[in-house]
């Protein structure tokens, strides 16, 4: 009986020893052969992931160290790809939760989709290769519309067909620039850039429902400055495309941001900084560890050599000439069309460029807010005039034909020419100059800005060598400014000049080079370039705005621009800028009184003559479009004898730019040297400060007859 109990209960055993064997060997053989795919492919996801950590841009002040664009504190609204969902429909909600909380609370975020907001929609205008790009990747043909893009991505990205197109907009939106920015567990997205604390809370709150969602706080550009120089410091943005297929080898991303003009773009390997780099290690599916492994080093920051103040007052005297044009009330007002110009000044014994500025002109804050209107202010606020308006330089250029005729001998100091008011050289055409001069030499020539006199000259001389001494002058050559993109370098009237643009060349075409006119046309930069080297007797600098090169926050020097010679005029006969500058000390004086009916803003503010040192200026009317369409044009320094300052302008449509000469040499000088912008007053001051005054009405038709 005890045997029997004993094979009984062994039996029991090894029945209940076999059924657990093999109930194990079932759920092994389930695990390799009908779970093994999944089970490999959550040992395949244990893997790391490396983050970019962005570095800050580095920052751009003025010369005195005074920051145009920094950095800021401010909270950027992310998604991390690791702990994002990946079901479509889970992905439009939190998208659409996070656009609805921004939205209620004026929060702007990044959207590329080159399609209107709402509903019918339309393609943007000039966007024609987002939209080419938008079709090929959403797989819409050619010729697809906006409302055939959204439908296509409607159905891309699982997005509710219950939805309002509003709500679809939006989701397309994001879905798309995520696409565009590359995505995923490596390149987080940036949703929305320094939102409002307002948005931060309400997003914190929320953070349970939102997941893959985060409130980061880091570096973001900010224009402290936006009315100083903003043509030359540029903006950053998004990557392109087209940049990025041409930098990606330099370690740039598809979600990267970078300088899109100015300085911004010049300096982008500068002001980029290192990137860090942030380790995750992932495992099943998720993040298990986050650690900083290389921190991201800040971009350098860029020293300019223009002073903020400074640049204010040159602008403030530029803005203040034309409104006094356009205002005037005297009968015999001139130039009363004016819209626009440019001054420029330059340091004569370095190159670099003290004030430049452009009317109109713009504010970046404005730009970056509302860049339709700026674009489409009234002549042209996005041209810099300093370094891409086109001008016919016209009187100014004289001193170009001086040098030229004086150095390789064509003419003497001595020599004099006939002004009887017309050049009768050629039959049945005589060119006029501006008066009766008699006989002039080279100085009263430049003095009394005699046409008769260059023109024999240029006639004599040939255009030959006019055009060499441009070049060596610059004009019609690069300048070498940082900037670079953008920066005209005109030409000069010459055979070539006229052979490219499908003109013939005449006899008659060099003399009216040698005045300025006909097809030479030149920028506001170069001219003051001219009046340095003028300055210098024979020697130009090359043109720079960036002052030095510092580590972040300017704690240690990094690298100083040193001036540079670009060309040198070697002065042949020990007479030659002797006689160019006393022609244009001359002119500073005489020009004193050219226009004694000037009156009410100027008063008697304007006279060169009453400066400490004696200033060398040369004046020109040139031609614009037509005999009865002039601009007003100026170049100089100033002390004469040794100058600290070259500078340049130009009014188009104006009259009496060298005006504005005395109150730029002031200003230089004079720290507290103050100008109060006229368009800003009240009316009643203006049209006292612009009333009429009858003596000096009178004082005009006397100087006339």
């Amino acid at each position: 009986m005890n045997k029997a109990a004993d094979n009984i209960r062994f039996i029991i055993i090894m029945a209940a020893t076999l059924f657990i064997m093999s109930m194990g060997a079932f759920r092994l053989m389930k695990l390799q052969l009908v779970d093994g795919s999944s089970y490999l492919q959550k040992s395949l996801s244990s893997n790391t992931a490396e983050q970019v950590i962005n570095a800050p841009r580095g920052e751009i002040a003025d010369s005195s160290g005074e920051y145009l664009v920094s950095n800021k504190a401010g909270f950027n609204a992310v998604i991390q790809k690791a702990f994002f969902p990946t079901d479509n429909r889970e992905i439009n909600r939190i998208i659409l939760k996070v656009a609805s909380v921004l939205e209620e609370e004026n929060v702007k975020w990044e959207d590329a989709l080159p399609i209107s907001e709402n509903a019918p929609f339309e393609f943007l205008p000039d966007r024609e290769s987002d939209i080419a790009r938008l079709r090929k990747n959403i797989g819409v043909q050619v010729y697809g519309t906006a409302e055939e893009c959204i439908i296509a991505m409607t159905g891309l990205y699982d997005i509710d067909p219950g939805m309002s197109d509003r709500e679809k907009r939006i989701i397309s939106g994001v879905r798309y620039t995520m696409y565009l920015r590359d995505f995923s567990v490596s390149n987080r997205y940036t949703f929305a850039e320094d939102i409002t604390m307002e948005a931060v809370v309400r997003l914190k709150e929320l953070t349970y429902d939102l997941d893959g969602v985060d409130i980061v706080q880091e570096a973001v550009r900010e224009v402290k400055t936006g009315d100083v120089i903003p043509h030359l410091i540029g903006t950053v943005g998004a990557i392109s495309a087209e940049e990025y297929d041409q930098l990606k080898d330099s370690g740039y991303a598809l979600n990267d941001t970078l300088g899109k003009g100015g300085i911004e773009k010049a300096m982008e390997s500068t002001l980029r900084g290192k990137k860090g780099v942030r380790t995750l290690e992932i495992q099943g599916g998720a993040v298990v560890s986050d650690e900083i492994t290389e921190e991201a080093v800040p971009g350098n920051t860029i020293k300019l050599t223009v002073d903020s103040d400074y640049q204010r007052k040159v602008q403030t005297i530029l803005e203040n000439h034309i409104y006094w044009l356009n205002n005037q009330t005297s009968a015999k007002a001139k130039g009363t069309e004016a819209n626009a110009g440019a001054l420029v000044v330059l340091d004569a014994k370095s190159g670099a460029l003290l004030a430049g500025a452009t009317s109109p002109t713009y504010d970046l804050k404005d730009y970056l807010e509302n860049y339709s209107k700026v674009a489409n202010g009234e002549n042209s606020p996005l041209l810099n005039r300093v370094t891409s308006g086109l001008y016919r330089p016209g009187s100014t250029f004289k001193t170009v034909t001086a040098t030229a005729a004086l150095n390789e001998g064509i003419i003497t100091p001595t020599d004099v020419v006939n002004c009887q008011k017309y050049y009768t050289y050629w039959e049945g055409w005589s060119p006029e100059c501006t008066g009766y001069h008699g006989r002039v030499n080279v100085v009263g020539a430049l003095k009394e800005s005699c046409n008769i006199f260059f023109y024999e000259v240029g006639r004599i001389m040939g255009i030959d060598k006019i055009t060499d001494y441009a070049a060596k002058y610059g004009l019609g050559e690069e300048m070498g400014l940082e900037t670079g993109r953008g920066i005209k370098t005109g030409y000069i009237a010459s055979p070539d000049t006229f052979e490219a643009r499908q003109q013939v060349w005449q006899a008659g075409n060099v003399i009216q080079a040698a005045i300025g006119q006909s097809d030479t046309y030149v920028t506001p930069l170069q001219m003051a370039d001219q009046a340095l080297m003028i300055g210098n007797r024979g020697v130009r600098y090359q043109t720079y705005l960036v002052d030095s090169v510092y580590t972040y926050n300017m704690e240690e020097l990094v690298s100083k621009t040193e001036p540079t010679v670009a060309a040198v005029i070697e002065d042949k006969t020990g007479y030659t800028f002797d006689n160019v500058i006393e022609g244009m000390e001359e002119a500073a004086a005489f020009e004193a009184y050219t226009y004694p009916g000037v009156k009410d803003y100027y008063t008697d503010s304007y006279l060169l003559t009453e400066l400490p040192e004696k200033a060398a200026i040369k004046t020109g009317t040139p031609q614009m479009t037509s005999k009865s369409d002039t601009g007003s044009a100026f170049i100089g320094f100033y002390p004469a004898d040794d100058p600290d300052i070259a500078f340049s302008g130009f009014v188009e449509k104006g009259e009496y730019s060298k005006l504005m000469i005395r109150e730029i040499i002031e200003a230089y000088y004079d720290k507290d040297y103050h100008i109060e912008k006229l368009s800003g007053r009240s009316e009643e001051d203006i049209a006292a400060e612009l009333s009429d005054n009858d003596s000096y009405d009178e004082y005009e038709e006397d100087y006339e007859d």
